[in-house]
């Protein structure tokens, strides 16, 4: 019995799940009246919803409380004949890199390249024995787009973590005596070797986006075929955001006329 009683404190404490509760109830009001409102003027919006703070929760708890926030704003908008509105929501909190992951997954349904990005990855970590690669913006730290495998978040904030490294080594020994020059171009390259056999490697795509890898220093041994795939790869994302940028400059033009 007294067993069974340290479970359920430990798994589900009631005080604090009625403090959430009471918490979010209000929240959940304004959700519903925003998502409303905004929908009756465009209904082709993508609603995201982050349910932040919730580093304090314990993980069951956390998905009790995104399970029980779920169904009650669709139940809100069901009664509200809303059926066709989806909601997606994500578990965020300032405390670790879980923030940036979610605004990675919002912005990456906001390009329309990204099953093409995905495929040059996919095609890019096989051909080159990498474990996982991320196409980060830099200033950021967001990933636009990563290859098929599933996205383990240590791996992420490691590869978050070299980027801030990278652009603090830069911003210390990088620049000119008088300040100028830029902390990221196109010379822009880190190693960083863990204990744990597992090699981080950064290379500059664009003036905006760094490749971040994960690979095993065995791999790692084969750095001249790891560059000229690269090499490849940096050369086909180029091409994908000039044929952007010129059928964005065609429509401006076709729109001026």
């Amino acid at each position: 019995s007294s067993s069974s009683s340290r479970s359920f404190s430990t798994r589900c404490p009631p005080m604090r799940l009625c403090s959430w509760r009471d918490d979010y109830m209000e929240a959940l009001g304004r959700l519903h009246l925003t998502v409303s409102r905004a929908y009756k003027v465009n209904p082709d919006i993508n609603f995201e919803v982050f349910i932040h703070k919730v580093d304090g929760l314990s993980d069951d708890h956390k998905i009790e409380t995104q399970r029980d926030i779920h169904q009650r704003a669709n139940d809100d908008l069901a009664d509200a004949s809303l059926e066709k509105l989806h909601l997606s929501f994500y578990l965020t909190s300032i405390y670790d890199h879980s923030i940036f992951e979610a605004f990675s997954k919002v912005v990456q349904k906001l390009i329309p390249q990204l099953p093409t990005l995905e495929n040059l990855l996919n095609i890019f970590i096989s051909h080159s024995a990498i474990e996982k690669a991320f196409l980060f913006d830099v200033v950021s730290k967001i990933y636009i787009a990563t290859d098929s495998s599933p996205v383990d978040m240590q791996s992420y904030e490691l590869c978050c973590d070299m980027i801030d490294v990278v652009i603090d080594v830069s911003c210390i020994y990088g620049l000119m005596e008088d300040g100028s020059g830029c902390a990221y171009d196109k010379e822009s390259l880190a190693i960083i070797k863990l204990n744990n056999t597992t090699v981080l490697y950064l290379k500059e795509v664009t003036k905006f986006l760094a490749l971040v890898c994960i690979l095993r220093e065995e791999s790692f041994e084969r750095k001249g075929l790891i560059d000229y795939n690269f090499h490849c790869f940096r050369k086909a994302i180029h091409e994908v955001f000039e044929k952007v940028f010129k059928k964005q400059k065609a429509s401006c033009q076709k729109a001026s006329r």
